[in-house]
């Protein structure tokens, strides 16, 4: 194992996700003699929760006494709150997002009923889509449910530990309450999955978001007025913020107009067609080939620029049975 010192009083701890490319989460440690704070944990798996212990006994921590922060609801950062938390310890998230963990079975069902909804209407192969619970990680490698632990906390609400004091700031996007920690003093941010510099963020649409990747866009330009020094992603490693915001502004406009052209060229189009088309950096010879769990990413991303463009009047669709046909206005 090893434990990486960022700043003063701040560590990162690798944890290994196991067949995904992603490959590692960066959990972070803030420590404080009184009440520590752990930032994203990785998915509920053995081998991540192995990893993420090891990491604390390795900074002499132990898991009974530190609070933990989620930055959002997806797996392979909420994954392992709900087993690893302290009976008299809390799991900090936004409100929005943990109305959407996996914390009971009921409410789980509805969830998961709105998401094979759209991705029938996206024409997904049904194999994909009857098989989702153990194809995606997201959801196989999700909390566990029944935790009480979950705690609510709101855009601008101070977090403090180690000696620094953290704002909490909403950053829609990526998910409907994805949050990232600032520091003003220091010029830190965790930006969880807000702003990644190795590789891009996955935009994907939400059945009850009316436009995902407007509320990402508009949280990209929120950031980018803060003064950060260093800013800590949840996946690879750290590089320059400002300059990496223009990128995935300028990367999503591409995006845009590449979707405009293969709908242009390929009129009542469905979203899985154009999703196939699209140009993606990944290790198949062609879309036949794309891993199943890529192919429910793909799509989602498509969907979410999709929405973009319709909301702006740009292409329009027909129903052609429970199927979205689109078409250039």
């Amino acid at each position: 194992m090893y434990t990486e010192e960022i700043a003063r009083n701040i560590y990162r701890i690798p944890v290994r996700l196991p067949d995904s490319p992603l490959k590692e989460l960066n959990s972070y440690l803030i420590k404080d003699p009184e009440r520590s704070l752990l930032i994203d944990t990785g998915f509920c798996m053995d081998v991540c929760q192995k990893a993420l212990l090891e990491g604390l006994a390795e900074l002499g921590e132990n898991p009974e006494s530190v609070d933990i922060f989620l930055t959002h609801m997806h797996s392979d950062h909420a994954g392992l709150a709900a087993s690893v938390v302290g009976e008299r310890m809390r799991i900090l998230i936004s409100e929005t997002d943990r109305k959407l963990l996996k914390t009971n079975d009921a409410e789980d069902e509805i969830v998961f009923k709105r998401l094979t909804e759209r991705f029938h209407a996206a024409d997904m192969p049904a194999f994909i889509i009857d098989n989702m619970n153990s194809i995606n990680p997201a959801i196989a490698y999700s909390p566990q449910t029944g935790s009480t632990q979950y705690v609510s906390v709101q855009d601008g609400e101070i977090l403090c530990a180690g000696g620094y004091a953290f704002r909490c700031i909403l950053t829609p996007g990526h998910t409907p309450g994805h949050m990232c920690l600032w520091e003003k003093d220091s010029g830190i941010m965790f930006t969880g999955d807000h702003v990644l510099f190795d590789i891009t963020p996955n935009i994907t649409a939400w059945s009850f978001v009316k436009d995902s990747l407007a509320d990402y866009l508009k949280s990209l330009k929120l950031v980018a007025g803060y003064p950060v020094k260093k800013a800590l992603p949840g996946h690879r490693k750290p590089g320059d913020f400002h300059l990496r915001i223009e990128e995935l502004l300028q990367h999503h406009l591409i995006r845009l107009k590449e979707i405009e052209r293969l709908i242009s060229e390929g009129p009542g189009s469905t979203v899985y067609d154009v999703a196939g088309k699209m140009r993606w950096k990944i290790k198949a010879k062609n879309w036949e080939e794309f891993p199943p769990p890529q192919k429910i990413f793909a799509v989602g991303e498509c969907m979410s620029h999709l929405d973009y463009l319709f909301n702006r009047g740009r292409i329009t669709y027909q129903m052609d049975g429970h199927l979205y046909r689109y078409y250039i206005v």
